[in-house]
């Protein structure tokens, strides 16, 4: 860490889980784990992501978040779930809505269950260009309607992809479909599907500037990294090391030293999900604003997990 850097790298509190690189929609723009249909769940096991939930539980997380890909393809999602709960964590399921088992409702359902999802217009033939899945648009827009019919907790993000994208429409049909609260403002940025420059090209400018302090990421692979969007900062695996090890480790802290502090006010890098009144993304542009976030400043609410708005 750096002499003015005061974050601190143990009191992780909340974990995104990427349990899958598997996913329906084939997002070619934006994806910021170029997941898709030919994705895998990668080598952690049930009994791997259960020994690390027990682990996080032993640290002092209070929640967890299941991403992918998409993680209702997981086949284990529901006991993962259930392992979470019963540690006493709360969870987030961060899902495209394009199927939802009937079974999978009754767990989506659970006291301290929540649901995030994207979303990207009304209008079916552009959020499907955006998707790339045929009946995408159709699908997860019934299945929100029936996450709130069920009364279960969901929070929608509109991702700006395409020019003259009708980012406007899109909020007011999630309003008509019952979504309340914030309707949050992403944008693509230069990470996974998002690096147009063929290079893999990481800017470190790109995160909000909490990863790591109070938030980690896992992969399907286990490794370990200070946010999902900080994907080539790695720091270990989980399936070699106990995540305490990892998080205490020189590894860790000096992934950290290359991640910009967060600052108070402004946009660009500092706020991890633009307000839907502020930071407008220009259109058809990459740009550095960074992974959502729930507060005013880019701190997501308190405990919630630092995640992307768009799978």
């Amino acid at each position: 860490m750096t002499a003015t850097d005061t974050r601190p790298t143990t009191h992780i509190r909340s974990l995104a889980l990427e349990i899958t690189g598997q996913c329906q929609n084939t997002c070619a723009s934006h994806c910021y784990a170029k997941s898709g249909p030919r994705g895998s769940h990668g080598s952690m096991r049930r009994e791997d992501w259960f020994a690390l939930l027990d682990q996080a539980a032993g640290l002092g997380v209070t929640m967890v978040q299941y991403i992918g890909g998409e993680p209702t393809l997981h086949p284990h999602l529901p006991q993962l779930i259930d392992r979470a709960l019963s540690l006493g964590m709360r969870v987030q399921v961060f899902s495209n809505l394009v199927h939802v088992r009937p079974s999978m409702w009754e767990t989506f359902a659970r006291p301290g269950v929540s649901l995030a999802t994207s979303y990207y217009s009304n209008n079916a033939t552009e959020h499907e260009k955006i998707t790339g899945g045929r009946g995408s648009y159709a699908r997860t827009k019934a299945n929100i309607a029936e996450a709130i019919r069920r009364s279960i907790p969901l929070r929608a993000s509109l991702v700006h992809v395409l020019d003259g994208q009708a980012i406007d429409g899109a909020r007011s049909e999630l309003r008509q479909l019952g979504v309340t609260g914030e309707i949050r403002l992403d944008r693509v940025r230069a990470i996974g599907n998002g690096d147009i420059t063929g290079v893999a090209f990481h800017d470190p400018a790109e995160l909000c500037g909490r990863c790591g302090s109070d938030r980690a990421a896992i992969s399907p692979d286990g490794v370990v990294t200070p946010c999902v969007m900080s994907r080539w900062l790695t720091a270990g695996t989980v399936r070699a090391q106990t995540l305490a090890a990892i998080l205490n480790g020189p590894e860790w802290a000096g992934r950290m030293t290359v991640i910009p502090p967060r600052r108070k006010g402004g946009c660009v890098p500092d706020s991890c999900t633009p307000r839907e009144d502020s930071c407008q993304p220009s259109p058809g542009t990459v740009t550095a604003c960074n992974p959502d976030s729930d507060s005013s400043d880019c701190a997501p609410a308190e405990e919630e997990a630092c995640d992307p708005a768009y799978e």
